[in-house]
């Protein structure tokens, strides 16, 4: 077999089929056998729930990273560079490393055909990554699941030295199931046997009793962030939070209520690590939650003109898109340039955010499940807000900040495809703008 290039290995990964034929772990456990199990090697923090795992998973990675641990972060799905999903304290993986990671995958995949077995995209994209996490010999690897916990490919590890679940709320439902407490109880499968998890402050009462009923029945302790991490917030404006926490001012580089509670489920999963890593300690969270860095989500592109870009696509997190967006524009004209996938729950989320904008431009993000401008733009007139479907990103890009009155903001938001669509755009344009002077 030629060696591929990078290009062809990101080709050759979206020809993966994306759904199994069946739920479960056979085919991962088949696949990772074919690579002899790197998994089994690694030392792992598991991060399952419907928002905020992503950020407690950069957290907690971030602050490791910094207490001297070589520490592997897989994130999914990634926001401008596919390569975000496989890091080695804070650096992405190389193209070299990931083509060679592929090859290798790729080859078992080949091999487990012949015996029809048939192998998920994300599960192929899970088994480069923790086949280079053992190459790469990290101390410690931080998973964030892809979809739901029971059956997610990454439940392929035995044992982590942590789980953690943050707030569970209806997404998904059509694999997940159409209930809190279903989907709590598909995000409980990353629970094991005489294990640890940590819960997120603000679980709704009926995911954590369903929790709570998985931890008790599989002899695991469970720690409710919000009963053992202090922290009130002493600072907040658009550049970030300052927490006081540990007895320590600790700078949060993210803005939101909803942060301070991932701030608090990181540092619980933090004191669980502690026993085996001990140069956990305020100097490495200062560091590492100041350092932390995640696109897309609630991000701040630019403080003059204010950019916000976050792509949370449920109501949960619409919800608090709009509390943040209240807290810190609060009183400025806000023109969102919005695009969801048309499997989302796209009323309830644009009926979170009806009160929010003044102006809406809708655009498709690039995806074969992407809801078009149009329908979107209808859905906002349904909700009594005038909307604008916009052609493509670039129009999107010209008509927001051409709309835009002076001293007011723009909001990307509906989704992490939209946010890596429209990030590099704004961008470019901003920094065109400075440099002409216009």
């Amino acid at each position: 077999m030629n060696s591929l290039t990078y290009e062809e290995v990101l080709h050759d990964i979206e020809k993966i089929n994306p759904f199994g034929v069946s739920p479960g772990l056979k085919g991962m456990e088949k696949l990772m056998a074919a690579l002899e199990n790197p998994q089994d090697g690694l030392k792992t923090v598991h991060v399952a729930g419907t928002n905020g795992k992503g950020t407690t998973c950069e957290l907690i990675a971030s602050v490791l990273s910094c207490a001297g641990y070589k520490t592997g972060l897989y994130l999914s799905p990634h926001v401008s560079d596919f390569r975000e999903r496989m890091q080695v304290n804070g650096e992405m993986i190389s193209r070299e490393k990931l083509t060679a990671a592929a090859e290798k995958v790729f080859k078992a995949i080949g091999r487990l055909s012949g015996e029809n077995v048939q192998i998920t995209k994300f599960a192929a994209v899970t088994a480069m990554a923790l086949l280079w996490f053992a190459e790469e010999s990290c101390d410690i690897v931080v998973l964030e699941v892809g979809l739901g916990g029971r059956f997610d490919a990454t439940n392929i590890v035995k044992k982590p030295l942590v789980s953690v679940i943050t707030p569970v709320s209806l997404d998904h439902t059509a694999i997940l199931g159409d209930t809190v407490e279903k989907i709590a109880f598909e995000k409980s499968g990353i629970i094991k046997q005489g294990g640890t998890v940590v819960v997120s402050p603000d679980q709704p009462a009926e995911a954590l009793e369903v929790i709570k009923a998985a931890a008790s029945g599989r002899s695991a302790g469970l720690i409710e962030a919000g009963e053992t991490v202090n922290a009130s917030v002493v600072y907040e404006d658009l550049s970030g939070t300052v927490l006081s926490c540990r007895g320590a001012a600790l700078k949060l580089p993210f803005i939101g209520m909803h942060q301070v509670c991932n701030a608090k489920t990181a540092v619980a999963a933090l004191d669980v690590l502690r026993y085996n890593y001990n140069k956990i300690d305020v100097n490495a969270l200062k560091k590492g939650f100041a350092s932390a860095k995640l696109p897309g989500r609630l991000e701040v592109l630019s403080l003059s003109p204010a950019v916000v870009v976050d792509g949370g696509h449920n109501p949960s997190a619409a919800s608090a898109l709009a509390a943040a967006v209240r807290r810190y524009l609060g009183g400025r004209d806000i023109l969102a340039v919005m695009g969801m996938l048309a499997d989302k729950d796209t009323e309830s989320v644009v009926s979170e955010l009806s009160g929010v904008f003044s102006e809406v431009i809708t655009v498709a993000p690039s995806s074969e499940r992407a809801m078009d401008a149009q329908s979107l733009a209808a859905c906002w007139q349904r909700h009594g807000k005038h909307a604008v479907p916009a052609e493509d990103f670039d129009s999107a890009v010209s008509e927001a900040f051409s709309m835009l009155p002076p001293g007011g903001a723009v909001v990307v938001c509906g989704s992490l495809y939209l946010a890596g669509d429209m990030r590099g755009r704004i961008l470019t344009y901003l920094g065109s703008k400075r440099r002409t002077g216009r």
